[in-house]
């Protein structure tokens, strides 16, 4: 019985040792964030006026950002946007005209009466998206009139991730580059037509220029990987039907 209650003692001693140590811990966290907060504080109290003036200039920058958008790129979009109807008149009618297209995609591109044309309009509203599509219709213009410098220097400042135009302004890069003769630059173009956008359509279409370029430049075992995946993935496309020759061409010409 004397046993029990000395243990019991001993526990208690034990336990009270711990309420203090606790105690004792929990006072010291407290005091270390109120000197934490005291330093904080003095902190604020002393950089007040820079914080102050970063605080200003965040407002600054965003209000400026906010009336830029509403009072100088919106209306810049509008204006190119109405600019844009007026060469793409010329440029339609090409498209579907005889004889005079030359003529025709001339005044698409340069514009007339005081309407601005493709290459002001590229010019002028190169920040908003219709200066950015001028670049495209200026580009495919020169292409179609033979003027394949002219055409590689706007293709390649029209940026698109579009499904259809992104591909196809890459391929007509590639197509300037071959009617040049410079077939290395039109393979790498092709390539990058390719891989732009996986769809049915331009994916084997380019594929199938790059293979055959790669054909011309004796890069067989390109041109082979490059016709295989039009096999393996895009078998049922125009290009896909006789795909197979033109694996066993480049397999056989090694």
């Amino acid at each position: 019985m004397a046993t029990y209650k000395k243990k019991y003692k001993a526990e208690g001693k034990k336990e009270q040792q711990q309420v203090d140590e606790s105690e004792f811990e929990t006072a010291g966290v407290l005091n270390t964030l109120d000197e934490t907060a005291s330093r904080s504080e003095k902190w604020i109290e002393k950089n007040s006026k820079p914080l102050f003036y970063a605080l200003v200039g965040v407002v600054v920058i965003f209000l400026a950002y906010l009336g830029y958008t509403k009072y100088i790129s919106e209306p810049n979009e509008i204006e190119a946007s109405n600019e844009l109807a007026f060469p793409r008149k010329y440029y339609d009618q090409a498209s579907t005209a005889g004889s005079g297209i030359d003529s025709l995609l001339t005044l698409g591109l340069e514009g007339a009466d005081g309407k601005y044309g493709f290459l002001d309009i590229a010019d002028s509203f190169s920040g908003t998206n219709a200066g950015n599509l001028a670049n495209y219709y200026a580009g495919v213009s020169y292409l179609e009139m033979k003027q394949y410098d002219k055409a590689i220097e706007y293709l390649e400042k029209f940026n698109s991730d579009d499904e259809m135009l992104g591909p196809v302004t890459l391929g007509a890069v590639g197509d300037a580059f071959a009617d040049i003769n410079q077939p290395e630059d039109a393979l790498d173009y092709y390539v990058k037509a390719a891989n732009k956008k996986q769809n049915d359509f331009t994916t084997p279409l380019f594929l199938y220029k790059a293979g055959m370029t790669a054909m011309e430049l004796k890069k067989f075992d390109k041109a082979e990987s490059l016709f295989t995946k039009i096999k393996e993935n895009y078998p049922t496309s125009d290009q896909g039907r006789d795909v197979v020759k033109f694996i066993n061409a480049a397999k056989y010409a090694n």
